[in-house]
């Protein structure tokens, strides 16, 4: 069995929050508090979200995390 881990990432729209409900449906765990920083390249807010599943499987690098 594996622990994966995989950091969500989008600007501040409802495409992130999209994002982290595909992930809670899939079987993802929220792991920690969300964050929400300033990106000044692009100029937009951005948020993050860590989330974690465990799997019947070993761990490879070779995984796709989000077909898990």
């Amino acid at each position: 069995m594996a622990k994966l881990y995989r950091l969500l990432t989008e600007e501040d729209t409802s495409a992130f929050c999209h994002k982290v409900s595909d992930a809670l449906a899939k079987g993802w765990a929220l792991h920690g508090a969300p964050s929400y920083a300033f990106d000044a390249a692009s100029g937009v807010m951005r948020c993050a979200q860590a989330v974690t599943k465990d799997v019947d499987a070993n761990y490879s690098p070779d995984m796709k995390l989000g077909q898990q």
